[in-house]
Formats: structure tokens, C-alpha cells, sequence
């Protein structure tokens, strides 16, 4: 019963990484060729971290198909602590408040996503019934 929570888990890691990516490369081209300042890319980067925690956690709860929250959530801190081991060993710093603020906010899109994961999924199987 752990390994297909964990392969789900993994599968709402990845698409984290995927939407990042995508995020990253398309905002830095609108940095590059347009006139968006510092400030809008600070506020758009957190809406983008929000969505892309809330559709890791949709996979991982379409995955997973039960638990969605615990999933989700699991999806979430995972995401959190690879951030913060990232920032303490790389740069030898911890989250200010702020950035607490912000990953609370992550965890709970990741929480919705995982138990709107679980019910997309369930539905998709009862109408194939």
C-alpha cells in the first residue's frame, strides 16, 4: 500500500518540476523581450508556484485515487523540505517568514489539488461504469 502512494507522490513531484520549468522558461523570455518589471515577476511567480503545487497535488491525488489530502499534502512538504535542504545547504540559510508563509500556502494548494485529484478520479471511473 506504500509503493503506489509513494509512485504517486512521485508523479505530483514531477509534474511540480515540469510546470516550473515551463513557468521559468516562459517567464524569463517575457523578462527578456518585454517591459515586465521585478515586481510583477514576484507576484507572478508566486501565483504560478501556487498552481503548480495545486496540480502536483491533483496528480498525485488522480494517481493515488484514495487520500487525497494525506497525498496532496505528502506532495506538498515534500516539495517544501527539497526547498529548504536546497536553501540551507546551498546557501546556508533558513526560511525568513515570509517564505514560511508562502510554502503554507503551497501545502494548502497542494491539499485542495490532491482531494479534487481523488474526486476527479472517481468520478472518471464511475462513468465508465
Amino acid at each position: 500500500m506504500v509503493k503506489p502512494r509513494l509512485v504517486s507522490i512521485m508523479y505530483g513531484w514531477v509534474t511540480i518540476l515540469g510546470v516550473m520549468l515551463a513557468a521559468s522558461l516562459i517567464l524569463s523570455l517575457l523578462l527578456r523581450f518585454s517591459s515586465l518589471g521585478e515586481s510583477t515577476l514576484n507576484w507572478t511567480t508566486l501565483i504560478v508556484s501556487i498552481i503548480a503545487l495545486f496540480a502536483g497535488g491533483l496528480i498525485a491525488g488522480a494517481k493515488g485515487k484514495e487520500k487525497g489530502w494525506l497525498l496532496g499534502g505528502l506532495t506538498g512538504i515534500g516539495f517544501t523540505i527539497f526547498i529548504l535542504l536546497y536553501q540551507y545547504l546551498g546557501y546556508g540559510t533558513v526560511f525568513s517568514l515570509e517564505q514560511t508563509l508562502h510554502h503554507a500556502g503551497f501545502l494548502i494548494a497542494a491539499l485542495f489539488g490532491g482531494i479534487f485529484g481523488v474526486n476527479v478520479s472517481g468520478n472518471q471511473e464511475e462513468n465508465t461504469k
